[in-house]
C-alpha cells in the first residue's frame, strides 16, 4: 500500500513539456489502467481516441483555448503559478499546452454517469502515468476543442458515434526538462468529518 499512497501523493498536473513522444510501451500501461477503471453498473462506455498528431493536438488545443472562457486568475485565485494554466495565462493559446500525446475520453451523451466514468478512468492515467514519469494533466469541458467545422471533421474521421460527446482531455508527456515537480500545496484541515 505505501507504494501507491507514494504514487497518489506524489502526482501533480503537468502543463509544460518535453516534444517527444511518450513511449509506447507506457502509453498502453497509461490506457490499460483507464480502461480497468470502474465504471457505473460495469457498462464500459468510455471511448479512449489516442491523438499522437502534432499538428492535429495543436490546431485542437488552439480551437478548445478559442471557445474556452475562464475566469481569470487574480493574485489571490489562481490555478498555478509554476505550472500557468490558460486561466493562469492570457497568451498561452494552446489549451492542451503542447502535450505530445492527448487523449479524448468520449461517453454517452444519454448517459447518467458519463462524466464520472470519464474522471475515474481518467485518475486511473493519471496514477499510472505518475509511475512511469509520465507527466499528465486532466482537461475538462472537452466538448470546446471540437467546437468548429475543423473539430467536427477530426470527429468524423475518428468515426465517433453521434450519440457520444467529448468529456474531457488527458495530456500526456514527458515534463520539461529543467522543470522541478510541481510542489504539493498543504492539504487543508478540516475536510474529514466523522461521525463514529
Amino acid at each position: 500500500m505505501k507504494e501507491l499512497m507514494d504514487i497518489i501523493t506524489h502526482r501533480r498536473a503537468v502543463r509544460r513539456f518535453e516534444p517527444v513522444q511518450i513511449s509506447e510501451s507506457d502509453l498502453q500501461t497509461i490506457l490499460e489502467a483507464g480502461l480497468y477503471a470502474p465504471s457505473a453498473g460495469g457498462r464500459q462506455g468510455v471511448i479512449f481516441a489516442v491523438s499522437r498528431n502534432k499538428d492535429v493536438n495543436e490546431k485542437l488545443g488552439r480551437i478548445k483555448r478559442a471557445h474556452s472562457n475562464p475566469h481569470m486568475a487574480t493574485e489571490t485565485s489562481y490555478v498555478s503559478k509554476e505550472q500557468p494554466s490558460i486561466a493562469d495565462d492570457a497568451s498561452i493559446t494552446n489549451a492542451f499546452y503542447d502535450a505530445p500525446t492527448v487523449i479524448t475520453l468520449f461517453a454517452p451523451k444519454n448517459f447518467l454517469f458519463a462524466a464520472e466514468d470519464c474522471a475515474v478512468a481518467a485518475e486511473n492515467m493519471m496514477l499510472a502515468a505518475d509511475s512511469l514519469d509520465v507527466g499528465s494533466c486532466y482537461i475538462g469541458a472537452g466538448w470546446t476543442a471540437f467546437a468548429d467545422p475543423y473539430g467536427q471533421e477530426i470527429l468524423r474521421g475518428w468515426e465517433i458515434p453521434a450519440d457520444y460527446y467529448a468529456v474531457m482531455q488527458l495530456l500526456l508527456g514527458y515534463s520539461r526538462k529543467g522543470d522541478s515537480h510541481p510542489t504539493a500545496k498543504a492539504r487543508k484541515s478540516g475536510r474529514v468529518l466523522r461521525f463514529d
